[in-house]
């Protein structure tokens, strides 16, 4: 595979290009959601019945739905929304997850016997399944659904920073501070959270695209935000009606989630070491 070589004074740095182009995606995402008035000049909630259901073109790049709105415009705006409930999602299941995991290495006992007893169960059940569950009892809406993806997700996470916990909390650098005085809150907090938070913080970066995959799907149940409210998953829903006679509603909307999925996993293999 052909690959980038970046001259860095007497170093050469090669850059995949498969990585080159997921940075890009992801980059283009990112200024979708913070300024979408530079990439598309249309309204995504306003329509013109005139231009209904015309199929991609130079004016309307995506085509436009059955009321005459800009898809393009309406993913691109969707996308502050979808990433913002991604982003909840990874930080709920960051937060809690990595808290329990790192209750149950520290503590040990009887308190890891019955934390690492119900990760194993949240563990048995598919993330998907059990997100549609909780977002069933939370009720419907963008946040509740991310919350619902975050705890059905927070599992690996647990494990992960229980398993980090057990190796670093041996090591000598944490007998030193136990021997030197430091109570067993500040050992916590500066030796054996930082030291393992590692490989916690690399899982966050892969759970970025299952998180995105799952926002979209619940949303795509009808889940997250209300219509007309551009929200991809959403959109890729909206234009089932319409499959045969104008494809490009839903095809594009979910080129557009099956894109940023790729590219968040194509990061977080770089960032894991996978290129080595």
């Amino acid at each position: 595979m052909a690959e980038l070589t970046l001259p860095k004074g007497h170093f050469h740095v090669k850059v995949p290009p498969g990585l080159v182009l997921a940075l890009a995606v992801l980059v283009f995402v990112l200024l979708a959601a913070f300024v979408p008035g530079l990439l598309t000049g249309y309204d995504p909630i306003a329509g013109v019945p005139k231009e209904r259901l015309q199929g991609p073109s130079l004016q309307h790049l995506f085509g436009t739905d059955e009321t005459g709105r800009d898809v393009y415009a309406r993913v691109i705006h969707g996308a502050a929304l979808s990433l913002r409930a991604t982003a909840i999602a990874v930080l709920v299941a960051l937060v809690a997850g990595s808290a329990l995991g790192l209750l149950a290495g520290f503590r040990g006992g009887w308190a890891d016997t019955v934390i690492m007893r119900i990760v194993d169960v949240f563990l048995a059940i598919p993330p998907i399944l059990l997100s549609l569950a909780l977002v069933t009892a939370l009720g419907f809406g963008t946040t509740n659904v991310a919350i619902a993806v975050g705890i059905a997700n927070l599992a690996a996470f647990a494990r992960v920073m229980r398993a980090e916990v057990l190796r670093v909390r041996t090591g000598v650098f944490v007998e030193a501070a136990r021997a030197g005085g430091v109570r067993w809150s500040g050992v916590l907090l500066r030796h054996v959270l930082p030291n393992a938070a590692g490989p916690v913080l690399a899982l966050a970066t892969l759970t970025l695209g299952t998180a995105v995959l799952e926002v979209s799907a619940l949303s795509f149940l009808g889940f997250g935000a209300t219509p007309p409210t551009p929200e991809w998953g959403a959109l890729v829903a909206g234009g089932r009606s319409f499959l045969a006679t104008a494809w490009w509603m839903t095809t594009f909307p979910g080129l557009t989630v099956a894109a940023v999925v790729l590219a968040a996993n194509r990061l977080s293999r770089a960032l894991d070491g996978g290129d080595r």
